[in-house]
């Protein structure tokens, strides 16, 4: 089923606001060297490790459970196309602190990767690495399956079991993470995401993302037409998803609960709710064509692992993903072993 002429054109707005919002703000370099951590507050840390792939370190920031005494599993939490450069993150976005202070876990948020995809890049990027400051080696599938998990269950003393979740940009990149290291996860949840990737109008607007950070996608996947577009479509290769608990949301992109003026992230600001409600909700449209398009393709291919959230309204928004993260948390909890 090909997109209508209405679908296109939501996605071509979409692409306009991702053009229009402007690159994500860089942040430095971290210099290369062993794993260093510093405590901001009793449950919040940072921590920068080492990437040998990237030849950088990464910082994340991670939020510990209450009691460190006993082994705890690991969410893998990843932020948007800004990558945790900008000020939309997980932390300054949601209540992710709060919601998670009284669960058993390790929650472990990369905060860079802006217009990554979170992926394997062919080359180096001149255009990303001006715009974080770096070198402009991008290699996160290799990063964050391969070198960060054993950092992690060493430094925290983990009981090994992972799962991992992503919003927007990384919701498509958590499906793909999840093929490429269909051992490491035994959950995973996408929200918001676009799993097409290697189809019009998708592969133009995974194409612009990265051009919205600086970057030049033939540097990630090669040309259009490159096969590895297709190698890299959670859609295409959704028979590769691993047979483990998955949760998928969506909204339709009609105004919901988090589009007024009480919503406290917009800050009482009239032109912020009408670009949510406007480009927010075209977004929203275009990424919950994909996810309709998943499921189809995971119900054709008799797939019962994959559980679909298709909310009546929503717009492209935090609160939403902060709603989602909630949700899925019971799928992730019972695959983590721990108590929702």
């Amino acid at each position: 089923m090909s997109p209508s002429p209405h679908l296109r054109l939501a996605f071509g707005l979409a692409l306009a606001l991702v053009i229009l919002s402007g690159a994500p703000t860089a942040n430095a370099q971290a210099a290369p060297g062993p794993q260093q951590g510093s405590t901001l507050g009793s449950r919040l840390e940072t921590l920068d490790v080492y990437s040998p792939s990237m030849q950088r370190s990464i910082p994340l920031e991670i939020l510990r459970p209450t009691d460190t005494s006993t082994p705890a599993p690991t969410l893998y939490l990843l932020n948007g196309a800004g990558g945790g450069e900008d000020g939309a993150t997980w932390k300054a976005q949601t209540d992710v602190a709060q919601f998670f202070a009284d669960r058993h876990v390790n929650v472990v948020v990369p905060m860079a990767g802006a217009a990554s995809y979170y992926t394997d890049w062919r080359r180096p990027d001149p255009g990303l690495a001006k715009t974080g400051e770096n070198n402009g080696r991008n290699m996160w599938t290799t990063f964050l399956t391969e070198e960060l998990p054993p950092v992690i269950d060493r430094k925290l003393h983990t009981t090994g079991a992972n799962a991992l979740a992503g919003l927007s940009m990384s919701g498509t990149a958590v499906l793909n993470l999840a093929i490429a290291a269909p051992e490491l996860y035994r959950s995973v949840a996408a929200y918001s995401g676009c799993a097409m990737t290697s189809q019009a109008p998708g592969r133009q607007f995974v194409s612009l993302v990265v051009e919205a950070g600086g970057g030049d996608a033939d540097n990630m996947w090669g040309p259009p037409g490159d096969p590895e577009w297709t190698a890299q479509d959670p859609y295409v290769n959704a028979d590769k998803l691993p047979p483990i608990p998955i949760y998928v949301a969506s909204g339709t992109g009609l105004p919901g609960t988090h589009d007024n003026l009480a919503n406290p992230r917009l800050k009482g600001n009239a032109i912020t709710l009408g670009s949510q409600i406007v480009l927010g909700g075209v977004i929203e449209a275009a990424t919950n064509y994909c996810t309709h398009r998943l499921a189809d393709r995971t119900r054709d291919l008799g797939m019962t692992n994959v559980v679909f959230n298709f909310r009546p309204t929503g717009t492209h928004s935090w609160g939403y993903w902060q709603d989602d993260l909630h949700r899925s948390w019971q799928t992730l909890a019972d695959a983590l072993g721990v108590p929702r």
